[in-house]
């Protein structure tokens, strides 16, 4: 019997890949309605302001790097790990960056060329976000459009709350946990500091489920880690505008830490590839500054990158998706978004 043919489409950010990309990277970025919720009109002559003040650091960034992003090479391995874990099916990955190569179009057509029996969209975002796979998903779609793709088309929405993903990410944490417990005095209390990437308030105040669903994330890890006692916090990363961002920060929670004399291990909760924000933010800006504020110990939990486990939860999400679909699905386990967050696809106001 012939196994289906399934196209499993990868969205993630994209990166630089080279120092002269990272201009353009982010003017791509700063472009985005969905990043940058002014007037038309004004966004274009705004991101290239914004562009312009955030090109030196970031390429100071990315030579730390190397003079690029990681993301493309890790998210390729993801994509080769995911095929081999689904051999019930006929599986090819293909990549879809937002903001660099390769973008949506290319990755259409060499879908299209392929020809699949049908398509699974897959956000390495597992939390679902106006910004990220909202982007990506109607970038996806004129895309598909202005190709001509016409396959059917499963679009997982989130897997925040998804069992597997969930136990996936406690077995990264505990594994951490036991190494930075094991190499501190055992008279220093260890904090575990849930570090998510930040949002305009005012996207969140509007309806985007990204924050609840970071919390969801956060208290189903603590959960699956069952570890009576535990001292956990949830703060927020890598603020790019100048509005009022979500919080508290992660440089706050440092503050905090470092007051009430506790090591920390953070935890890069909404990132599931390394990239600049894990290498460079977390393992090197974050660092200095816990020692400069004295924070007794400073740990960091690997992104999942093609950890077994996580590789494992998102072919399940694939098994599932093509069962499911077609159209937005939202995997089993996965509850609906309470109504205030009335951008969520599957906002339970919006599904009664």
């Amino acid at each position: 019997m012939k196994k289906p043919k399934i196209a499993v489409v990868l969205f993630n950010l994209g990166g630089p890949d080279r120092i002269e990309s990272v201009r353009p990277f982010l003017l791509n970025l700063f472009n985005d309605p969905a990043i940058l919720r002014v007037p038309f009109f004004v966004r274009p002559i705004l991101a290239r302001i914004i562009a312009r003040a955030r090109v030196k650091p970031a390429e100071a960034n990315y030579a730390i790097l190397g003079g690029k992003s990681p993301l493309l090479e890790l998210t390729e391995a993801q994509g080769k790990a995911l095929e081999a874990d689904l051999p019930g099916y006929e599986v090819r990955a293909f990549i879809a960056m937002r903001y660099w190569h390769p973008f949506s179009e290319a990755t259409a057509r060499d879908v299209m060329a392929w020809n699949p029996d049908e398509v699974v969209l897959l956000p390495l975002y597992p939390h679902f976000s106006t910004t990220t796979t909202g982007s990506s998903l109607t970038a996806w779609r004129e895309a598909a459009a202005k190709v001509g793709l016409m396959k059917k088309t499963t679009a997982i929405c989130c897997y925040h709350a998804d069992p597997a993903y969930l136990a996936a990410m406690a077995g990264l944490v505990r594994a951490k946990l036991d190494t930075a417990r094991a190499s501190l005095d055992p008279a220093i209390p260890l904090r575990v500091l849930f570090s998510a990437h930040g949002l305009p308030e005012v996207i969140v105040t509007n309806g985007d489920p990204y924050q609840y669903q970071i919390e969801q994330t956060v208290a189903g890890v603590v959960a699956a880690l069952d570890i009576p006692g535990l001292d956990s916090s949830i703060c927020y990363q890598s603020r790019a505008t100048p509005q009022k961002w979500i919080g508290p920060s992660t440089e706050e929670a440092l503050e905090k830490a470092a007051h009430d004399k506790v090591a920390v291990l953070v935890v890069p909760i909404a990132f599931v590839s390394e990239h600049s924000e894990t290498l460079v933010e977390l393992d090197v800006e974050y660092h200095e500054l816990a020692e400069k504020l004295g924070v007794p110990g400073y740990f960091r939990v690997p992104a999942a990158n093609s950890d077994p486990a996580f590789i494992a939860a998102l072919a399940g999400l694939v098994r599932q998706a093509v069962n499911g679909g077609p159209g937005l699905f939202r995997p089993e386990g996965v509850p609906a978004c309470p109504g205030n967050h009335k951008d969520c696809p599957h906002c339970v106001a919006k599904a009664a």
